[in-house]
């Protein structure tokens, strides 16, 4: 496109394909997983919420995880998807600004709040006796809330910063969402202390809350090796990797994307990486945290047995 002699007023987002056709299998595809990932997470919650067996400080983790997995999800994939379906590409301006700051919002409150479940799985088997005493549930609201805070204040602040810049070269993001690495590479303003900046919180934040997780795996781990009966072991690393190879699945890819130099940005791997932080781990969370829970199968047998019931009554 042409260089504009006036301040960018909307965007242009990138398509899934520039082949018609492909773009509408791909809507269609993203929209399914998206569908998926929805539902998954949004029966989690009526799970925990209805089923007073499940009030306990592990499902009240994972009920607050499943909501911010399907906010997260929301944010990116329905907006982009429906575009691709009607070819219709435009973002305001206000509009991708809110698109990153719930994207930020959400992408710390997840990582940490996954950071704060691997404590909780830290204490539940290495400390069980204590535990209804250090995670009780003032305790536990206390951290959420923290994280929910924390994270506004992060999200607003990256997003003030970014949205201080001037965009007058071109106005064509090069990714199917609103990101931060992307409006940098069109900016034609100095974005040194954007990266400084984006940095530095990943490698605070990111590289933080990452050596926590592991460490306190690692702990676990050493608990359950311990363990005299060889079915609980298995049990329970089958329940950790998962959690391990999804966290870094989502750190890699978020890493990848926003670490790289703007000069580098805007191709075609950022797009798949994208994918991975933004809709897989969503996706995968549900099963890997609560689908494959034995309480959580009960639940929602339970649930299905009591609808059954209610249609042959009726």
């Amino acid at each position: 496109m042409p260089n504009f002699t006036t301040i960018v007023t909307e965007f242009l987002l990138l398509g899934f394909s520039d082949t018609q056709e492909l773009q509408i299998l791909y809507s269609l595809l993203f929209f399914l997983l998206y569908s998926a990932g929805l539902m998954g997470n949004l029966l989690i919650v009526i799970l925990t919420t209805f089923d007073r067996r499940l009030h306990t400080t592990m499902y009240f983790f994972l009920r607050n995880l499943s909501i911010v997995d399907a906010c997260y999800i929301s944010v990116t994939v329905p907006l982009a998807s429906f575009n691709s379906l009607v070819n219709n590409r435009v973002i305001s301006v206000s509009g991708c600004a809110a698109q990153i700051f719930l994207l930020i919002f959400l992408v710390y409150f997840e990582l940490t709040l996954l950071t704060v479940m691997a404590h909780d799985r830290y204490v539940a088997i290495c400390h069980p006796l204590h535990y209804p005493v250090i995670m009780r549930p003032s305790v536990c609201m206390k951290m959420t809330l923290t994280c929910f805070v924390t994270g506004l204040f992060y999200s607003g602040f990256h997003t003030g910063y970014t949205f201080r810049l001037s965009f007058c070269q071109s106005n064509v993001i090069h990714q199917f969402f609103c990101d931060i690495p992307s409006l940098l590479k069109i900016s034609c303003s100095e974005t040194f202390s954007n990266m400084l900046s984006l940095f530095a919180s990943a490698l605070v934040i990111g590289a933080g809350c990452f050596a926590f997780i592991i460490t306190s795996y690692s702990r676990i781990f050493s608990t359950v090796l311990k363990f005299p009966v060889k079915d609980d072991q298995r049990k329970a690393f089958s329940t950790c990797l998962p959690h391990i190879i999804v966290v870094s699945l989502f750190l890699f890819s978020i890493g990848f994307v926003y670490l790289q130099p703007t000069s580098e940005s805007g191709s075609i791997k950022d797009v798949i990486f994208s994918i991975f932080y933004s809709i897989i781990p969503p996706l995968l969370n549900p099963i890997i945290y609560s689908l494959r829970n034995r309480h959580i199968k009960e639940a929602i047998r339970l649930v299905i047995s009591r609808n059954l019931l209610l249609g042959n009554i009726a």
